[in-house]
């Protein structure tokens, strides 16, 4: 094991015996280096690789800022790898959208339980109430769920401006489908599809370039979009991962890629 590796091995298992908890500062580089009994270069290259996974913030200078924080941001590395890993051609398109149809069948099956489950404490309470009411009731995630569904509502509104070009229209797409995840409310399984944004933006791009009409195609996505929005806010979660399924493996088999 080289030196550095040894770090990151030390510093993992600190981290999960609760040494340092989020938002907490790992101790400077030679502090760091005294205690392991290592050189200052192996601590440095051991924190560059943590801040590449995402799980520490560096900063220069010599304030109270200053060093290596604790962060929560494993989409950062997941994304940085899987990029990667697309660019080089160890991982094929393929790979990464069936992948992409696995997170998100689930997760939108589970948005769309979510919103059910919302929406019967809802109708529970108004019978109580004799009050009728629509949406999600007054549970601890209605606030969430309705803050998400008028978010994805907004983006798929903003999806419809005639003058919004494709890079545009990707990017919103992108968005959608994230927000859609996070409903779902598996931190680890947004954090996954978060990772595959960047490879997931990489390839819809390549394939709409091969697209005879792009207007024709977005018409179709827009319809697409709301449709799966409609099961999910319906709570129909079946509907809502076959609708997602098509509306992913089609666009892909559109394309030819």
């Amino acid at each position: 094991m080289r030196t550095h590796e040894r770090v990151l091995a030390r510093i993992e298992a600190d981290l999960a015996a609760g040494r340092w908890a989020l938002g907490e500062r790992l101790p400077a580089e030679r502090a760091l280096a005294e205690e392991l009994g290592v050189s200052r270069p192996s601590v440095r290259e051991a924190i560059r690789v943590l801040e590449a996974m995402g799980i520490v913030r560096t900063a220069v200078g010599s304030g109270p800022d200053a060093g290596a924080t604790v962060v929560d941001r494993p989409a950062a590395g997941l994304g940085a790898a899987v990029r990667l890993h697309v660019a080089s051609g160890t991982l094929a398109v393929r790979d990464v959208v069936e992948t992409r149809v696995l997170l998100e069948t689930w997760a939108v099956r589970a948005a769309a339980e979510r919103v059910a489950a919302g929406r019967g404490a809802g109708e529970r309470g108004a019978g109580e109430r004799g009050i009728g009411e629509q949406g999600p009731g007054p549970g601890p995630d209605a606030p969430e769920i309705s803050e998400a569904l008028a978010a994805a509502r907004a983006l798929l509104d903003r999806m419809d401006d005639p003058a919004l070009a494709a890079e545009g229209f990707r990017e919103l797409d992108a968005s959608f489908h994230v927000l859609l995840v996070r409903l779902a409310g598996n931190p680890l399984v947004e954090a996954v599809m978060t990772g595959l944004r960047g490879a997931i933006e990489s390839y819809v791009a390549q394939g709409s370039a091969t697209l005879p009409s792009w207007e024709r195609s977005a018409a179709r996505l827009r319809t697409e979009h709301r449709s799966v929005l409609a099961a999910v806010t319906a709570g129909d979660g079946d509907r809502a991962a076959r609708e997602v399924r098509a509306h992913i493996e089609d666009f892909y088999a559109e394309t030819g890629l």
